[in-house]
């Protein structure tokens, strides 16, 4: 019996030592593509809302987040959604940046404008972090707003790469 162990015996200390290389190749090849994955992540800070008239509503939404990754993201598109009361997904028109610095300037109720809007086009550096807002319509009266079970801004990077923010996340 340990006649037929022998060779397998000898052959051991090489079958570690080639796990071990394989593993350290492993976690070399693991560590130089950490920043390779681009992405966003972030969390909305803040939602204000206010009528439009007794069936629209807007929601400045004001969000934070960084690209943990080597490489420029792109904006391509961003959009808004709310999650109502019942659970339902309404989505919102995103309104231009002029037209939101028209809506601060006409109903100073909503406060000051803390951010730039979040934009097509908007380069976000690899390592960087930025705040910026969003102006949104919504087709339903402000009580349905403000009974919302959260909010949602999701955005698409040029080759198709997608981030969502939450409300309430961290």
């Amino acid at each position: 019996m340990k006649e037929k162990l022998e060779p397998y015996i000898k052959l051991a200390p090489f079958l570690g030592i080639g796990l071990v290389v394989v593993l350290i190749a492993a976690a070399g090849i693991f560590y130089g593509n950490k920043g390779a994955h681009l992405e966003l992540a972030g969390s909305i800070l803040k939602v204000r809302t206010m009528p439009i008239d007794e069936n629209s509503s807007a929601a400045i939404i004001d969000f934070r987040f960084r690209n943990p990754s080597d490489y420029v993201f792109k904006v391509q598109t961003v959009e808004a959604t709310m999650t109502d009361a019942k659970g339902n997904v309404v989505e919102g028109s995103v309104i231009s940046e002029v037209d939101s610095n028209s809506l601060f300037a006409y109903y100073p109720a909503l406060g000051q404008k803390f951010n730039t809007s979040l934009l097509a086009g908007t380069k976000v550096k690899g390592g960087e972090s930025m705040d910026r807002m969003l102006a949104v319509r919504f087709e339903l009266p402000e009580k349905e707003l403000k009974a919302r079970k959260g909010m949602r801004v999701h955005v698409v990077e040029v080759a198709g790469q997608e981030a969502e923010f939450l409300e309430g996340a961290k």
